[in-house]
């Protein structure tokens, strides 16, 4: 196919999604005044486009803790969009995760990121997995609970077996959605939802999109995350460490794919991680087809 025709098609087919795309944003708490007001600007630039939800991440000390509190309270007080905190089990005691949840109910917080969290050196507590916080918060009220999946195997997982099956335990004990780690190999997402299928996890497996503007972040954060860079993907970037315009236009591009493809297998939920700019991803979202509603 000529590189010409390829573009006809991949018009033709953003053109056909027609916006019946489903999406989500993932935000994180602002540590400082600066970083506030570029978090509630993305936010307001964003929730334009009717997000299914979007999400606040969650630091495992009490500061960051409150942060996510504050923040998830005040986007749904303020924009009323579905706002779903991430909480995570490896800092608080049980009794505490009770208090907490019970809080945001009473809030109007109707979703939850249920996540374990990284255990810190030195911990010594009683191991509480992320099934455990799923069934806690299912024995609380009726919450739409997300869990995370890990398309290229959970860091500490022992196999990927091993790790399959944990997920499995998180549905089994409530869990309604599925979101997993960004990835760029999509075959390791067909595949890993494959095999989700094959041992009967049917809730739907939302991949994460990621649009990387900062290479050498994203070699950092893929190392510890156990996520593989294609040497395709490296080799976009190469020789634009000083050039951000250019980054940007690779990120952009490279997620439109990642959605188009996926969107040709069947997926209709995407979650972006916005890093909390908007710029790119209302871009990216917008030549998908997802725009404004009036």
């Amino acid at each position: 196919m000529s590189y010409a025709k390829q573009i006809e098609t991949l018009n033709q087919h953003i053109a056909d999604l027609n916006g019946e795309l489903n999406i989500s944003f993932e935000f994180f708490p602002p540590k400082n005044e600066k970083m506030e007001t570029l978090l509630w600007d993305s936010i307001q630039r964003l929730k334009v486009l009717k997000p299914k939800f979007v999400s606040v991440t969650y630091g495992a000390n009490s500061g960051e803790r409150d942060r996510t509190h504050s923040v998830v309270k005040n986007i749904k007080q303020q924009t009323g969009l579905e706002a779903a905190p991430h909480l995570t089990g490896i800092d608080a005691t049980p009794e505490e995760l009770v208090e907490i949840a019970k809080d945001y109910w009473n809030s109007g917080i109707r979703r939850i990121v249920a996540l374990r969290g990284d255990e810190p050196k030195g911990y010594a507590k009683k191991p509480f997995y992320a099934k455990d916080l799923v069934a806690l918060l299912r024995s609380v009220a009726d919450f739409d609970i997300s869990v995370a999946a890990y398309p290229e195997v959970h860091p500490e997982a022992k196999s990927a077996q091993a790790d399959l099956i944990n997920l499995k335990r998180k549905i089994d004990a409530g869990a309604n959605h599925v979101i997993t780690q960004f990835f760029f190999d999509i075959e390791s997402y067909l595949r890993f939802r494959d095999r989700c299928a094959s041992i009967g996890i049917d809730a739907e497996i939302v991949p994460g999109i990621l649009p990387v503007t900062n290479f050498k972040q994203l070699q950092k954060m893929a190392a510890v995350t156990n996520v593989k860079i294609p040497n395709w993907l490296e080799k976009y970037y190469d020789g634009l460490d000083d050039d951000p315009t250019t980054r940007n236009l690779v990120a952009a591009t490279v997620a439109m794919d990642m959605v188009r493809v996926l969107s040709r297998e069947g997926v209709k939920d995407f979650h972006f991680y916005t890093l909390n700019r908007s710029e790119l991803t209302y871009a990216i979202c917008h030549t998908l087809g997802i725009r404004p509603s009036l």
